[in-house]
């Protein structure tokens, strides 16, 4: 049965994946090494983890398999959980793919020596609702892929 794993420390779409996994009563697990509110609903499972480091990825690369989602920024645990079988979209309504993790990593890499050099600052655009709407689609998309598994 799909579950969806969601990396929750920085997710700015964690309400929008309640409502949707609740909708189609799939289990939800927000992971995170800080607290957060709490849901009372059993299928909303809250799993504070250590503040080691990569400790909720590694939560979540350990229990993502083949038909779950999972939903991060975080371009390496993506990779892993690609690697488990699990399908992964960023908040923004990206999916990554095999196809597109290569350059995901390679454009990380590069990013990271270009601010290391001081070439660039700051982070990308802000996230808005076009953002948000694109998630939700690719939610759907996600969830309707993995019921045919």
């Amino acid at each position: 049965m799909t579950e969806i794993y969601v990396d929750a420390d920085a997710c700015p779409v964690k309400a929008e994946i309640e409502r949707v996994a609740l909708r189609h009563e799939i289990v939800m697990h927000l992971v995170s090494n800080s607290g957060f509110r709490s849901s009372h609903n059993p299928l909303i499972r809250n799993v504070l983890v250590s503040d080691k480091f990569d400790a909720a990825d590694d939560w979540i690369v350990e229990r993502a398999k083949t038909g779950d989602i999972v939903i991060t920024t975080d371009i390496q645990l993506a990779d892993r959980c690609l690697k488990a079988g699990a399908q992964v979209i960023g908040p923004t309504g990206k999916p990554f793919t095999a196809n597109s993790i290569g350059t995901a990593l390679a454009m990380r890499e590069l990013s990271s020596q270009l601010r290391d050099m001081g070439e660039i600052r700051g982070t990308g655009p802000s996230f808005n609702q076009q953002d948000r709407s694109r998630f939700l689609n690719a939610l759907e998309l996600a969830i309707q892929k993995a019921k045919k598994i």
